[in-house]
């Protein structure tokens, strides 16, 4: 058994609706409006390693890598993983859920994709 980690080129969110629905944290999906030059916090579950040193594309994502064109380019300030109190019962026994909170500085909108799914 080893450590799993996810490499990721950008940053996939869920719409706002799934948190609306209760279904997602707040942070776990998209603002329910962006502007660019604003700060925003966001979480994603799991170990991950995003690129710290430059632009990573906004996406939203419907889950199962179903992606949309990127919404927006963003620079990620800070990251740091954590565990949750939380239990989370799988097959294999019982495991803490652990996130990767992330702020990120929205550096462009990209308008004509962002009106497409409301977000502006």
């Amino acid at each position: 058994m080893g450590i799993q980690v996810e490499f990721n080129p950008d940053l996939a969110l869920r719409d706002f609706e799934e948190f609306k629905k209760g279904n997602r944290k707040r942070e776990e999906c998209l603002p329910e409006k962006i502007e660019t030059g604003k700060i925003y916090d966001f979480l994603k579950q799991g170990q991950r390693n995003f690129y710290l040193d430059g632009e990573v594309p906004l996406l939203k994502t419907q889950g199962n890598a179903v992606l949309s064109r990127p919404l927006a380019s963003i620079l990620i300030l800070e990251a740091v993983h954590f565990k949750e109190g939380k239990e989370l019962i799988q097959k294999e026994g019982t495991k803490s859920l652990k996130y990767l909170k992330m702020t990120a500085y929205i550096l462009k909108v990209m308008p004509e994709l962002v009106k497409e799914i409301d977000l502006l």
